[in-house]
């Protein structure tokens, strides 16, 4: 790290806990699988594995794309064309289609909202959702509505005598205008997820230590277990809500429940990135596709880590027969060097007045998305072949992990994951022999301290999963080569050495 007398004023917190690690270190430079950081004149390579938490898919600084990005930016292509036609927006969301509509099987088409993360992706499914909702919530409102007032009309006009139906209909709007002004919307997704930090994505996401503080600004969601049969209709029997309607029975006045419309979609990652790289049980899916099919609310699918080829197909949810009627796609599709995400809608569910509603100043410029048609045709080119390299080097990757599993039993707990989206989960010791292991493990750092040791002595860059510090997440390119992951190999034989035969003083931060 290049010293220096400035003052510390970007996120001096987050600097500060990097460092108690070992792992504030500058990057210059960026190529394939290898990040570059100075010591004195010389560049220091490191063999990433983070790979811009599932950004990388075609590695730093991808040459195709960097000399497309020359060409772009040397031509002047505008960033800043807002409210015109935009044919390579356009482009990018029909080079989508062909490739969704290739992986489903389906026919229908999906427009797209552009965004310039995954998290404003995710958060667009949910106001676009939420418009759903509130169509739906409308529209009973409004038919509730003429049901009571012909009611009263029977009343006024002595079809149905007055008195009792009266009460029964103060009754029925004072338990209608509380279910309505008391009942917010409600999203189901799965025990582990993680889908941003915004306002709106935070409170989809599982861990407590980024929702709970911000609990009473946007929507809520109930987190559902995904290995308990039958959890998701439990939770949906136990928020459901009802409204009463009114029917005219001869000279008599009936009420009517009627389901209040207060889900408002199913959202989930095929692979829990965040949550420690656990796929999704099929069950769990068929389950929920169920009972958002029940409940004619949207499957929204996240594939913001997942996607873009890394596990063997476009979509991760494409191996678990999952069909979403939104799709959310961020990080590789920028290729590395590119801002750019998309929400995609189902056509038969798409609200066009929604593009009135939902903007950003710097989505859809074209410089990003050229960069992302240009992604899709690598992905796509040689009948995908980054896709099978990317299912074959991540068996590679599987297996030599699982040999650290059966050399380890003790110290490692489970590897997971699908193609080039792997993790590794150690066995939490917080009763170790070893006082330095005891406050490794106490200490809620324990996969970054790992990492730091990785970085320091084996030069290898890899990250646990932020709301499960004992699992490593691996997402290198399709690159990786046999080498590489023979290097990774040996720096975890290492580390699950010192924990198994020391004490493990070399894993603890130097200074």
């Amino acid at each position: 790290m290049t010293a220096t007398a400035t003052e510390e004023l970007a996120e001096p917190y987050l600097r500060g806990v990097l460092a108690s690690a070992g792992l504030d270190v500058e990057y210059v430079r960026g190529d394939g699988d290898t990040l570059y950081y100075r010591r004195g004149t010389e560049d220091v390579p490191v063999l990433d594995f983070v790979g811009g938490y599932g950004s990388t898919l075609l590695g730093h600084s991808h040459p195709e794309l960097i000399a497309y990005a020359r060409e772009l930016l040397a031509a002047q292509t505008p960033i800043h064309a807002q409210f015109s036609r935009h044919p390579y927006a356009n482009e990018v969301a029909a080079k989508l289609n062909r490739i969704i509509k290739r992986e489903t099987g389906s026919d229908e088409s999906y427009f797209a909202i552009f965004a310039n993360s995954g998290a404003e992706a995710i958060e667009a499914a949910m106001k676009h959702a939420e418009f759903e909702r509130y169509i739906r919530v409308e529209t009973l409102r409004a038919e509730i509505g003429a049901s009571i007032e012909a009611a009263r009309t029977a009343v006024a006009d002595g079809t149905v005598a007055a008195g009792e139906a009266d009460a029964l209909l103060a009754d029925v709007t004072a338990h209608n205008d509380a279910v309505f002004a008391g009942t917010p919307p409600l999203f189901l997704t799965p025990v582990g997820s993680f889908h941003g930090k915004l306002a709106g994505s935070t409170q989809l996401t599982h861990n407590p230590v980024y929702r709970a503080v911000f609990s009473a600004l946007a929507a809520q969601a109930r987190f559902v277990p995904v290995d308990e049969p039958g959890a998701v209709d439990d939770v949906v029997r136990s928020e459901r809500r009802w409204l009463h309607d009114v029917a005219i029975d001869g000279d008599r006045i009936t009420v009517v429940q009627r389901p209040f419309p207060r889900f408002c979609a199913v959202v989930l990652e095929p692979i829990l990135g965040e949550g420690g790289i656990h796929e999704m049980p099929e069950p769990f899916v068929r389950d929920l596709q169920r009972v958002a099919a029940e409940l004619e609310i949207p499957v929204v699918v996240d594939e913001i880590q997942s996607g873009m080829g890394r596990t063997g197909a476009f979509l991760a949810s494409t191996h678990l027969g999952l069909r979403g009627d939104y799709y959310a796609l961020a990080k590789s599709l920028g290729g590395g060097i590119a801002k750019v995400a998309v929400m995609l809608v189902r056509a038969s569910r798409y609200k066009s007045d929604f593009e009135m509603m939902h903007s950003s100043t710097f989505a859809k410029d074209s410089f990003s998305c050229l960069i992302a048609a240009k992604v899709l045709d690598l992905l796509e080119a040689d009948d995908g072949e980054v896709y099978r390299t990317a299912e074959s080097r991540g068996a590679e990757l599987l297996t030599a992990l699982q040999g650290l599993m059966k050399e380890f039993p003790d110290v490692v707990k489970d590897v997971r994951g699908r193609g080039l989206m792997a993790g590794l989960e150690f066995v939490e010791q917080s009763d170790a022999r070893s006082g330095t292991l005891r406050e490794l493990h106490g200490s809620g750092f324990f996969g970054y301290y790992v990492s730091g040791f990785l970085l320091r002595e084996h030069g290898i860059r890899t990250f646990p999963t932020s709301s499960a510090v004992y699992t490593l997440r691996f997402e290198p390119s399709a690159n990786i080569g046999t080498a590489e992951i023979g290097k990774l190999t040996e720096a975890l034989r290492d580390v699950c050495s010192q924990i198994r035969d020391t004490d493990g003083e070399r894993l603890a931060p130097i200074g």
